[in-house]
């Protein structure tokens, strides 16, 4: 058993932050994968100049997390079973006059959205924050 998971984590570990979201949505292949490909196209369209990293791999999650990088982290998306998660790592400092922040709120940094199954995404509203945070993240390097 304990081969197996170092397989995925080295295996994972050679690919490139792309080609492992790619692979983490089609391994998840429900709601959730579709949420995230989903949100995943909208944070492309608002900045075509985003990275794609999987950081913070290890054996109990061998894909690690997503994250979308532009002159410091936009954000993270991180896959439960109730949810998917966007966390913004200056989420904090960001306006949200559409509301879309509703987890993790009560932090110094870090604002996140949680979407549910069913959930309809304000594209709209979610590509204006990931502009805005792409802006912060320029303002602050």
């Amino acid at each position: 058993m304990k081969k197996r998971v170092s397989q995925r984590v080295e295996s994972a570990s050679r690919l490139s932050g792309t080609h492992v979201i790619d692979a983490r949505i089609q391994q998840l292949a429900d709601w959730r994968g579709e949420m995230l490909s989903h949100l995943r196209a909208l944070i492309q369209q608002a900045d075509p100049e985003v990275v794609e990293e999987c950081k913070w791999k290890k054996p109990s999650n061998p894909w690690g997390v997503p994250v979308w990088s532009h002159d410091g982290i936009i954000c993270t998306g991180e896959t439960y079973k109730a949810a998917v998660k966007l966390t913004f790592a200056k989420g904090a400092f960001l306006d949200d006059p559409s509301g879309l922040f509703n987890s993790s709120l009560e932090g110094n940094l870090r604002r996140a959205i949680d979407f549910r199954e069913g959930d309809k995404v304000n594209e709209k509203a979610l590509k204006t924050l990931i502009r805005a945070a792409v802006a912060l993240n320029a303002f602050k390097s």
